[in-house]
C-alpha cells in the first residue's frame, strides 16, 4: 500500500516535505516504521472485505419461500450479501446440486440429506429452517377414522420422499407396521387425485392440499405432524468443502435468516404480504400455509444443535425408519455431519 492512500484513509493530509528530525537516523527510521504500521492497522480496522456472491438452492416450499423476503427488505444487502436464490422442483435435486458444487448451499429436508447421492464430499447440516408442525399429514376416506384403520389399506405416498417419512412416523406413533400397509408410489398431486376418486384409501399430502382434499371428499385428516415431534425437519445444507470455502458468506446468510425470522415475529403481515406478492398469491394464503411450521429462529436452532440435541436424535430415528421399510430403495448415508459451529457463531453474533 502506498503511503498517500494510507493517510487519506485516516483523513490526514500528507506532507510532501518532512521537516528534518534532530534524533539519530536509527530512531528516525524506527519512528517512521512504527507510524506506518499504526496507519496500516488503523485503515484495516474499519475495512470490511467484500463477500463473494452466494448461490443458494430453494425448492418450492413455504418454509423456504420466506427467504424471498431477504431481497426486497434489503436484509441481504445490509448483511453485505449478494444472494442468488436458485429454484428447484425437489429437495433431492437441490441437495444433489449442492453436493456437486454448483451451489454454495441449499434448503432441503434432513430426510433428503440422509439419502443424497454418495460422492467425494460430505454433506453438512448448517442450520434448521423449520420443523413441520401441522403443515403435513394424511387424509383418508370417510370410513377411516384413525391411523390404526390403515392396516390392509392402500395409501398414496411418494417413496423415498418426505411424504414417505410422514407416513412412517405416523405408523410408528400408532404401532402399525409398514408391512401392514400397501404404499402406492404416487406424487402429492397424483395421490390427491387417487384418494378423491376412491382408488386408494388414504394419501399423504401437505397443506393446503391436505385440507382441501379432506373437504372435497368429505373425509378425515387422520394424522398431522403437529401430533408428533416430527422428523420433517427442513434445513440449510452444504458440502464440507464448500462450507470451508464460504464460511464468511454462509455465516452472514445465517444472520440474514435470523433477521427474517425476527421480522416474521415482529411484522408478520408485512413479511407475508411481500413474499406472497413475489409468489403471485395473497399474504393471507401464504400466512395460512406458514402457520403449520415451527419457524427456524434462534430458539429452535439452539434446541436442534445443542450437545445431544434434537438433530442427533432425529438422525438416528431417520436411519431406523429407513431400515424398517426398504421400499424407498435409497442408500442411507452414514456420514452426514451436523455442523453446529458456524450456526453457533451466528446465533451469538446476532442482535435485533
Amino acid at each position: 500500500m502506498r503511503i498517500a492512500p494510507i493517510a487519506a484513509c485516516l483523513g490526514m493530509q500528507w506532507k510532501q516535505n518532512l521537516r528534518p528530525r534532530i534524533q539519530p537516523a536509527f530512531f528516525s527510521l524506527f519512528a517512521i516504521a512504527l507510524s506506518l504500521a499504526l496507519l496500516i492497522n488503523a485503515c484495516s480496522i474499519g475495512f470490511n472485505q467484500s463477500l463473494q456472491p452466494l448461490r443458494v438452492g430453494i425448492p418450492n416450499w413455504v418454509g423456504f419461500d420466506v427467504a424471498l423476503y431477504g431481497e426486497p427488505s434489503e436484509i441481504f444487502k445490509q448483511r453485505g450479501l449478494d444472494v442468488e436464490l436458485v429454484r428447484f422442483e425437489s429437495n433431492q435435486d437441490a441437495s444433489r446440486a449442492a453436493m456437486r458444487g454448483s451451489l454454495d448451499a441449499a434448503f432441503t429436508s434432513f430426510w433428503d440429506v440422509m439419502q443424497v447421492d454418495p460422492g467425494n464430499a460430505k454433506p453438512v447440516v448448517l442450520m434448521t429452517a423449520n420443523i413441520s408442525a401441522g403443515a403435513d399429514g394424511m387424509v383418508a376416506t370417510s370410513g377411516i377414522q384413525a391411523v390404526e384403520d390403515l392396516r390392509g389399506k392402500r395409501v398414496g405416498a411418494k417413496l423415498g420422499t418426505v411424504n414417505h417419512l410422514i407416513l412412517l412416523e405416523a405408523l410408528k406413533a400408532h404401532q402399525v407396521q409398514p408391512s401392514e400397509v400397501e404404499i402406492l408410489d404416487y406424487s402429492n398431486e397424483v395421490a390427491a387425485e387417487q384418494v378423491a376418486s376412491g382408488a386408494i384409501d388414504a394419501a399423504v399430502l401437505w397443506e393446503p392440499m391436505l385440507s382441501e382434499t379432506a373437504a372435497k371428499i368429505k373425509g378425515n385428516v387422520i394424522h398431522t405432524t403437529k401430533q408428533v415431534d416430527s422428523l420433517v425437519i427442513d434445513i440449510l445444507m452444504s458440502s464440507d468443502s464448500m462450507m470451508n470455502a464460504k464460511k464468511a458468506e454462509l455465516k452472514q446468510f445465517m444472520l440474514a435468516w435470523f433477521d427474517i425470522m425476527h421480522a416474521v415475529e415482529t411484522k408478520p403481515t408485512q413479511v407475508f404480504d411481500t413474499v406472497g406478492q413475489k409468489l403471485g398469491q395473497s399474504g393471507e394464503a401464504f400466512a395460512s400455509d406458514y402457520a403449520g411450521l415451527e419457524k427456524g429462529d434462534i430458539a429452535l436452532n439452539q434446541r436442534m444443535f445443542q450437545a445431544n440435541g434434537r438433530l442427533k436424535a432425529a438422525q438416528a430415528e431417520i436411519v431406523q425408519l429407513l431400515q424398517t421399510d426398504r421400499r424407498h430403495g435409497r442408500t442411507i448415508r452414514q456420514d452426514v455431519e451436523i455442523g453446529g459451529a458456524l450456526v453457533s457463531e451466528a446465533m451469538k453474533a446476532w442482535k435485533p
